[in-house]
């Protein structure tokens, strides 16, 4: 240890104490000339604020040869009924002290322009509320409704089915709408049981069906399967094609997809038909109509109402993709698009834009796709009570809803907008416009027309 004299001693604390004094005088102009560091968050030491403060006001004045003049009276928020979620208020903020003060023009402005906003934001929390308010009491009186048919349904209406299902009073009832928990029971009613399905022959097939997923993952590679579905010769090799599928079906429930609950009862359902009728195999869309099913119904009823479903001529010439069936219905469906909606007919006309672009996606997954869940349902139900009728009325009816709209758009346009609808679209206004479709011409109705083209 180096021994220091007392005399000494003095003379090299000063020599230490001048240095860091130096030092000190040397750093503080380089903390104060790079003030672009609060831009990046990080401020100045608290004690250096008063003189930086002075300084920049004293080179503001000398610049603009005017005198700085105090703020007024601090105009910060007090007793605000209602403030904004966000950076508005920001504005009534004074400015920070190394800035120049606001005037009083501009305080004032700022105060006056806060409170517009503040006003424009009321009303719209007003006019939200009123809405949400609306959608509550319309929800209400829905389920008041429901629960009231509800009641007809099940103690006068399906106790005397074959008497009632014809009825005026029924037929109206059922264009508003089944309830949610006899809209099961009433589909499988109106659609039948013509080819006699029974629970037992589900399990005689589904067997099979699990029994042709074995050997597939034990002897095919993935781009055998694939080869195999998309052999005419071998419809039931398409059965693997269902599990491509299903993980498109309804993904926003995510209740379809592997490891949702009704993954399994979808790929039975699917699987089973695939065995029953062979002749047709898989065909992409299925997967939305036996899900549809499925939510409504038990698993072999929802296999009875999907294999006699799929019998009717409309769907057997659409999912058998009968090129001659299929464009007898697509010119029917013309006849009454050119009776109910001429304009919109020629303008479609115009750009050469067949119904085929739009039909064949809402008629093999019955709409289900390309409408909410539960307006489908809606459609569904009349089209369990008129046939496959209402299935062309429901697209003249969507037509005739956005026929302003598609007026205006081009070929490319109006085909993207018809693929996938708005989502906000209502029942209500739905049904209306398909009310006001007439399904006659020249006084021949749907059968008679499609039947004679």
């Amino acid at each position: 240890c180096l021994h220091v004299p007392k005399k000494q001693n003095k003379p090299l604390l000063n020599s230490v104490q001048n240095f860091f004094t130096k030092r000190t005088k040397e750093l503080k102009p380089a903390v104060q000339s790079a003030p672009g560091w609060k831009l990046f968050g990080k401020v100045p030491p608290r004690e250096n604020l008063q003189k930086d403060s002075k300084i920049i006001q004293q080179e503001y004045e000398a610049r603009t040869g005017r005198m700085y003049k105090p703020p007024p009276p601090s105009t910060r928020r007090k007793n605000i009924e209602f403030e904004p979620l966000s950076t508005t208020a920001l504005i009534l903020e004074d400015r920070p002290a190394n800035l120049p003060a606001k005037s009083v023009e501009e305080a004032l402005r700022h105060r006056q322009e806060y409170d517009e906003m503040v006003a424009e934001a009321k009303k719209r929390e007003i006019k939200e509320a009123h809405k949400r308010k609306k959608i509550m009491r319309e929800r209400f009186k829905q389920e008041e409704n429901i629960a009231s048919a509800m009641v007809i349904w099940v103690n006068e209406i399906l106790p005397n089915w074959e008497g009632m299902r014809a009825t005026r009073r029924v037929r109206e009832l059922w264009w508003q709408g089944l309830p949610p928990s006899v809209r099961g029971k009433v589909w499988s009613l109106a659609v039948g049981n013509e080819l006699n399905i029974t629970p037992e022959l589900y399990e005689i097939f589904l067997s099979r069906a699990k029994e042709r997923w074995k050997s597939f993952s034990e002897t095919s590679s993935e781009n055998d399967i694939e080869d195999a579905g998309a052999s005419v010769a071998d419809r039931e090799a398409s059965l693997e094609l269902i599990k491509l599928d299903i993980s498109r079906t309804f993904p926003s429930l995510y209740i379809f997809q592997k490891g949702g609950p009704y993954h399994d009862l979808l790929h039975s359902v699917l699987g089973a038909y695939t065995c029953y009728r062979p002749d047709v195999g898989y065909v992409q869309g299925m997967s939305f109509i036996a899900a549809v099913l499925i939510l409504n119904l038990e698993e072999a009823d929802a296999f009875i109402a999907f294999a006699n479903l799929l019998n009717k001529p409309c769907q057997l010439a659409f999912f058998r993709v009968d090129h001659s069936m299929m464009l007898k219905y697509f010119a029917a469906f013309e006849v009454f698009f050119e009776e109910n909606l001429p304009k919109l007919f020629l303008h479609f006309k115009s750009y050469s834009l067949t119904p085929d672009i739009y039909l064949i996606d809402w008629i093999f997954t019955l709409y289900s796709k390309s409408l909410p869940l539960d307006l489908a349902c809606r459609v569904w139900d009349v089209f369990c009570r008129d046939g496959e009728e209402f299935l062309f009325r429901t697209g003249l009816g969507i037509l005739r809803l956005y026929e302003d709209i598609l007026l205006q758009m081009d070929f490319i346009h109006i085909a993207q907008f018809l693929t996938k609808l708005p989502e906000d679209i209502t029942s209500e206004r739905l049904f209306s416009c398909i009310a006001a479709i007439q399904m006659q011409n020249s006084n021949k109705k749907w059968a008679q027309v499609s039947f004679w083209l």
